[in-house]
């Protein structure tokens, strides 16, 4: 029997390195992909698919990220624990400030100048993008393939989200699991009463 703990309701084919653009993040079940601040601290005491960040990790040959997240955790070596070695962007406005740091390219450009020049470095494999403002500016030019999400049984109620476009059009996503293109996702919690993060005492 799979064990409920690490078995998802449908289990989606792995990530293939085929030259995509991914928008890929761990996310709140109310839409935040970090804390306040970029915090990342939330982001502890979940038990992802087996194989899940070693299969992310083969797959990805570049990583784009913005300057807000890179300033609030600038270490390169950490993406994927630091199951992940290649090159890193972050699209900046002001490079100039941005201290040197090894494997990381800063650059100041429009965003599909950015994604063009991550997958030339990828070489085939996939860029990921780590960033819920370049990839809205992406997916608003039609620049994502596919959106990747995880979602994590908790509520953060504040901190950076997902898609945040005041005003925008709705976006229309479909599903690439198989269940039906315009599938819902059913998900079903219940509040606990302490921390599975916390250590007990």
């Amino acid at each position: 029997m799979d064990d409920p703990h690490t078995a998802s309701a449908v289990d989606m084919a792995p990530q293939t390195a085929a030259g995509k653009v991914l928008w890929h993040f761990t996310m709140s079940l109310d839409g935040f992909v970090a804390g306040p601040g970029h915090t990342m601290d939330w982001m502890t005491g979940f038990s992802f698919r087996p194989g899940l960040v070693e299969e992310y990790a083969a797959t990805t040959g570049a990583v784009l990220g913005g300057r807000d997240g890179w300033d609030a955790f600038p270490d390169a070596g950490a993406v994927y624990g630091g199951a992940w070695q290649g090159p890193l962007f972050v699209l900046t406005h002001h490079p100039e400030d941005a201290p040197p740091a090894p494997g990381v390219t800063f650059l100041n450009c429009d965003a599909a100048d950015a994604v063009r020049i991550a997958l030339e470095a990828a070489g085939g494999k996939n860029v990921e993008v780590f960033s819920p403002t370049i990839g809205r500016q992406l997916l608003d030019r039609g620049l994502i393939d596919e959106i990747d999400l995880h979602i994590a049984p908790v509520l953060l109620g504040d901190g950076i989200r997902l898609y945040d476009h005041p005003g925008g059009a709705p976006v229309r996503l479909e599903r690439l699991d198989g269940i039906g293109r315009t599938a819902a996702v059913d998900v079903r919690y219940r509040p606990l009463a302490t921390d599975p993060s916390q250590p007990v005492r």
